[in-house]
């Protein structure tokens, strides 16, 4: 006989009060039936007419540096959140050429979020549960661990040349990862183009995501839900909430009011404080709050020294320590393992001893001597950053009368000939140079 669960309930009332979502005070459950080989009743106990809660919002920023220019801010409506229990594991083993099932999972609670159908591409899509996981694990209401099940995605996607009409939906079941999200998304949308083009019609099916073909394939078709044939579930009590806090609660309900008291900071509040109290860009703002790993190590070196600027640490995340990861194709915790040695080389560059050129060998030195701290680097090799600007403006000019077809070529309006005299700068110095210097002393001389 099914049991309902407490504690899952009381993780659904967190993760729908930090969506903003209306409560219901009491809810339903019922029997969706399928047949299907991962669900061995024939029935899934689910919440369909009066889930647990409704009419939620979610905003999010959307940026891919290779599409887009600048991060734009998107928001999308949660229908409802239901709580519901889990099918069993579909899997294809290409060894011995069959579908197995793994049934260990059968039965165990599941927290389902049903969106609107307001989002328009797959890198909205992506956006979307990138943001959900950053939720979710400040609430530690889900581990969000996608290569372990813990957190799947069903995308619905229809095509329609009018905005207002939704075309005929395809479901792409159980998407593995949040790039694949937007890849499954991305094909599913030009293969129903494709197909509408070419005079053929969108048959609503249930679809997979092949990530190695890169493309999604038809499983089977796709029930309506008269077909499902909802019933009430007679083994399982109405589940009343206690809603109104100004209320007695003398039946000793799930207190949402209790339950409340308990949300974190969110990432909605925290992006607000990047940009606005720190200044910080919203495509860097994006970068930070991709991970809650590299969220909160950013949050710990600007709080660990009140003088550190948060700009700065921001820029050498994004424009050092993300590349000098994967260079080396290393992992996050490498960084969070070395937080103190990030924490002095983002003091160096602070109080201009050294440059970001220099900051990216001193990591490179870190793995190989990792005994020394980054002063120490710096001085047995000289990495001091070249800030006089005597010394400065004469390599310029040196640089300059070198190359006098470039300085020629220059003031015809060939400007991008100032990244070669940049270079030879850089090569001169050993990478030490100040390079805001560097740019104001050649402008300067140019013009």
């Amino acid at each position: 006989m099914p049991v309902l669960n407490k504690k899952c309930v009381e993780a659904g009332v967190l993760t729908a009060l930090a969506l903003s979502c209306k409560m219901n005070d009491v809810s339903m459950f019922e029997r969706k039936h399928y047949f299907y080989c991962d669900l061995p009743a024939g029935f899934q106990i689910t919440q369909h007419k009066k889930p647990l809660a409704m009419d939620g919002k979610i905003k999010f920023m959307v940026f891919n540096p290779s599409i887009h220019k600048k991060a734009y801010l998107k928001s999308s409506t949660i229908k409802q959140i239901q709580l519901e229990q889990d099918s069993g594991r579909t899997f294809h083993n290409e060894l011995l050429g069959k579908n197995l099932i793994d049934l260990n999972r059968a039965g165990l609670p599941l927290m389902e979020l049903v969106f609107e159908p307001d989002l328009t591409d797959g890198e909205e899509a992506a956006a979307l549960v990138k943001e959900l996981v950053l939720i979710l694990k400040l609430l530690d209401t889900c581990s969000c661990k996608m290569e372990e099940g813990a957190l799947r995605v069903d995308a619905n996607v229809s095509v329609s040349k009018d905005n207002t009409l939704l075309g005929t939906r395809t479901e792409i079941k159980n998407i593995g990862s949040t790039r694949a999200v937007c890849n499954a998304i991305q094909y599913e949308i030009e293969r129903q183009i494709s197909v509408l083009e070419s005079g053929g019609r969108i048959v609503t099916e249930t679809r997979a995501w092949d990530p190695i073909m890169k493309k999604t394939l038809a499983m089977r078709e796709k029930e309506d839900n008269h077909d499902y044939r909802f019933m009430p579930e007679p083994n399982l009590l109405p589940l009343r909430l206690h809603v109104d806090g100004a209320k007695e609660n003398k039946y000793n309900l799930i207190d949402v009011s209790s339950i409340e008291k308990q949300l974190p900071e969110l990432p909605e509040k925290i992006r607000q404080i990047l940009m606005e109290d720190f200044a910080i860009t919203p495509n860097m703002t994006v970068a930070i709050m991709n991970d809650l790993e590299i969220l909160q190590l950013f949050r710990d070196l600007v709080s660990k020294n009140k003088n550190r600027d948060p700009q700065l640490v921001a820029r050498v995340f994004v424009t050092i320590l993300f590349g000098f990861l994967k260079n080396n194709n290393l992992d996050f915790t490498f960084l969070v393992n070395n937080r103190n040695y990030i924490g002095q080389l983002i003091d160096l560059l602070q109080d201009k001893v050294i440059n970001y050129n220099i900051a990216g060998k001193i990591l490179n030195v870190r793995l190989e001597q990792p005994k020394k701290e980054p002063k120490q680097i710096v001085e047995e090799n000289n990495w001091f950053m070249i800030t006089d600007e005597k010394e400065l403006e004469k390599l310029c000019l040196d640089i300059l009368n070198k190359n006098p077809k470039l300085v020629a070529k220059y003031k015809r309006g060939k400007t991008k000939v100032f990244n070669q005299f940049m270079r030879a700068a850089v090569v001169a110095t050993n990478e030490c140079a100040d390079m805001v210097q560097l740019t104001q002393i050649f402008t300067k001389l140019l013009n």
